[in-house]
């Protein structure tokens, strides 16, 4: 539970959350006014209690007279001066109450810790999830973090690590680097039209000018009128997808099961960031 505890310090996520009391759409009080409460019983004193939760004289009485109206009879009330002097008290509902708020408060605490005992990878679910409320028109979509980065004159080299152990190249302009923030260990996604990826199943002894290759296993053909949509599957459970001609399809002569290599210029990947 420690080891739990401390990997969520260290990435930050916690759950947190505050008990607040209405009476009716009225806004009651919460842990300041009840504080504020549990300090005239200690001081006996108003603006004693005021000065230690660092609340001026003033707003405690406002506080005070807001309670006292919302609960419908008095929490605090005044002592006459004598040989001790006078004071304030709470009454026997104003010591009921913030009795009863510490026990709320208390259960409270315990929920919230159970909660984030039980919390690990929510922070990463988050993550994912606002990922896959990205919409674009582009068929291929990648995560990944960036590896390598490569200034230029005009133009930026961004290297990303994906699924798989594998890397994808992007050419991005210096000013996109700088207003996406893209430096090592930031996490992007990558956009890829289908339209853009070649296929090859035969590359031995080629040479390509295409950075991006991404080697896989050929999971479905969905024929068109004119196209054909192809989908390998990656290592890593990625999958990457190419929209050819039919003829091209027959000429390569495809099929589910065959290896092939999807290839993409570094100019065709759109580089995005979380928001």
């Amino acid at each position: 539970m420690e080891q739990a505890d401390e990997q969520r310090a260290q990435h930050g996520f916690a759950l947190q959350g505050t008990v607040w009391m209405t009476v009716g759409d009225e806004n009651f009080g919460g842990p300041g006014r009840i504080a504020l409460l549990a300090k005239i019983a200690e001081t006996g004193s108003i603006s004693q209690a005021a000065k230690a939760i660092k609340m001026s004289y003033k707003a405690a009485w406002d506080a005070i007279d807001a309670m006292n109206n919302l609960a419908g009879e008095a929490l605090v009330q005044r002592l006459a001066g004598g040989k001790g002097g006078g004071g304030t008290r709470l009454t026997p509902r104003g010591e009921q109450l913030v009795k009863n708020f510490k026990a709320v408060e208390q259960v409270h605490r315990d929920f919230v810790q159970q909660l984030n005992r039980q919390a690990a990878g929510i922070a990463d679910d988050l993550a994912l999830i606002g990922r896959l409320n990205i919409k674009t028109s582009a068929r291929n979509q990648f995560f990944g973090t960036v590896c390598r980065v490569v200034k230029g004159a005009v133009n930026d080299e961004i290297e990303l690590d994906i699924a798989g152990g594998q890397r994808l190249v992007a050419i991005v302009t210096r000013e996109s680097t700088e207003t996406l923030g893209l430096d090592i260990g930031r996490q992007a996604f990558a956009l890829i039209k289908s339209s853009s990826v070649i296929l090859v199943t035969d590359a031995e002894g080629a040479r390509f000018s295409a950075r991006n290759r991404l080697q896989g296993t050929i999971s479905r053909l969905t024929p068109g009128a004119v196209n054909t949509e192809v989908v390998l599957d990656l290592p890593g459970d990625g999958t990457v997808a190419a929209v050819i001609t039919n003829d091209s399809a027959a000429a390569l002569g495809l099929a589910e099961g065959q290896q092939a290599m999807a290839m993409f210029k570094a100019s065709s990947v759109i580089v995005g960031v979380p928001g």
